[in-house]
């Protein structure tokens, strides 16, 4: 039984697969009350100053404080990969760049952080003890990923080519979208990942954020893979709630 789970796990994290989701915050401690509250999270201590969000005991994103105070407030999305050090390699060739070259966290894994050609930021996880999302597409868990980019035809060539098992492999079931960015956003937005997180009720989700202090960026607008709301939370960090 427990190879056959362990099987499944490498299945669901092969390369190109959302792993895991982060958020880079002004104050840790004023987030685990907003996304302890919004989705029923539980917290404890990770690597370094970042904290793990559980949900049912199982690790679904972290939280870590920003280190320079003009870093962006914002969700990152990683990739799963087997070989950091690899897919960079690929991601330079095929015309991004890294803005953070692979480095260990500990027995965890292996993290580093890309550019694609468009400008959108994205992470990349080489598991180690950590392999990523414990639970996923589940209601208060990370259920998709949307790229907002001006050039989609340009991003799926991209991403087609490094993810594309994850993409269009056999029996892949992609958590991952892409879409112009002057659909929801201004057209002064720059490129970017949107993560979201499920939701039972959207409406009773939005007045969720909403008393906590957060705000409605875009209201709810029906997609391919669900009725999707974005909203800030109570730093400004941009996500979306999702209801399917």
């Amino acid at each position: 039984m427990a190879e056959n789970r362990a099987s499944l796990h490498e299945e669901a994290y092969r390369e190109g697969v959302p792993c895991w989701v982060d958020a880079q915050l002004a104050d840790v401690e004023a987030g685990k009350r907003f996304y302890g509250e919004l989705f029923g999270w539980s917290f404890e201590a990770a690597y370094g100053s970042s904290v793990w969000a559980r949900l049912g005991g199982a690790p679904v994103a972290s939280l870590a404080p920003k280190t320079d105070g003009r870093m962006p407030t914002v969700w990152t999305v990683s990739f799963a990969t087997p070989d950091a050090r690899a897919l960079g390699r690929r991601i330079t060739a095929a015309g991004g760049r890294l803005v953070l070259p692979p480095f260990g966290l500990g027995d965890l894994g292996t993290a580093a952080l890309a550019v694609d050609p468009g400008g959108a930021v994205f992470g990349l996880w080489q598991a180690g003890s950590h392999a990523g999302f414990g639970r996923r597409r589940e209601p208060g868990t990370f259920v998709w990923a949307e790229l907002y980019t001006r050039d989609t035809a340009a991003a799926n060539a991209f991403y087609g080519e490094l993810f594309h098992e994850a993409l269009f492999g056999t029996g892949a079931v992609p958590d991952f979208g892409r879409a112009e960015v002057t659909d929801v956003f201004p057209a002064e937005m720059p490129p970017h990942f949107l993560t979201h997180f499920r939701v039972t009720d959207l409406a009773d989700a939005l007045e969720a954020v909403l008393g906590l202090g957060g705000r409605v960026q875009a209201p709810p607008f029906e997609t391919s893979y669900g009725l999707v709301a974005v909203v800030t939370d109570n730093q400004g960090a941009s996500f979306a709630l999702l209801q399917r």
